[in-house]
């Protein structure tokens, strides 16, 4: 009892201070049991044991384990992103080669934690996720830069005016996600996904090339 009248006194800014600081024990927590324990071995309890906090305190922030996954993720690409947005533009060379450059950015980033990763790709095959989760495939940056790169190469007359963009967007970013297979079949190692990668990419532009 003297609890629950200590926690209804407490000071608005108070609890509203527990409340972010129990957020980001979550958010930590989860971070790491998603980089050991993947997505599917994941589960609210664990998280909610190791960042110390009580299970209904974690539901309370969030709606669901995609929904952590998905703060995880917008922490770590957030930068990543605004890097790509500071080099992309001076970049050289074909618009194939620029997309090798931009995916050989993307794998560099991710080795250092990939099974962080390839938590947040097998996050896009749970359809239990709710609407305001965002796993792979539904970062609306990345698909951007890809589709500026490509709308870049039909000005300097590389692609072909008449491609449908997205197809293109959602062919590399599907070929983005399947060479991370290999770290799992093969136990490859950033350089050979980032070899693998440039070959699908060289096979995507002879497609989106101008004919004749």
């Amino acid at each position: 009892m003297n609890a629950d009248v200590d926690t209804a006194s407490r000071p608005p800014a108070s609890r509203q201070s527990q409340k972010e600081a129990t957020r980001l024990r979550v958010l930590n927590a989860a971070r790491e049991l998603f980089d050991t324990h993947g997505y599917q071995g994941t589960t609210i309890r664990e998280i909610a044991r190791h960042a110390g906090v009580a299970v209904g305190s974690v539901f309370t922030t969030f709606a669901s384990k995609g929904e952590i996954l998905s703060e995880v993720m917008q922490a770590r690409l957030d930068p990543l992103y605004a890097e790509l947005d500071r080099v992309m533009p001076h970049l050289r060379g074909s618009t194939a080669d620029r997309l090798r450059t931009m995916f050989a950015i993307h794998f560099e980033f991710e080795a250092r934690h990939v099974r962080l990763f390839l938590s947040h790709i097998a996050a896009a095959y749970d359809w239990t996720l709710p609407p305001g989760a965002k796993p792979y495939g539904h970062t609306p940056r990345l698909q951007e830069i890809i589709r500026e790169t490509l709308q870049k190469g039909i000005e300097q007359g590389e692609v072909r005016a008449d491609c449908d963009l997205q197809e293109i967007v959602d062919l590399l970013m599907a070929a983005y996600a399947w060479t991370y297979r290999l770290v799992i079949t093969r136990e490859a190692g950033t350089q050979a996904m980032i070899d693998a990668m440039d070959r699908q990419i060289g096979l995507v532009a002879e497609g989106f090339a101008p004919r004749g």
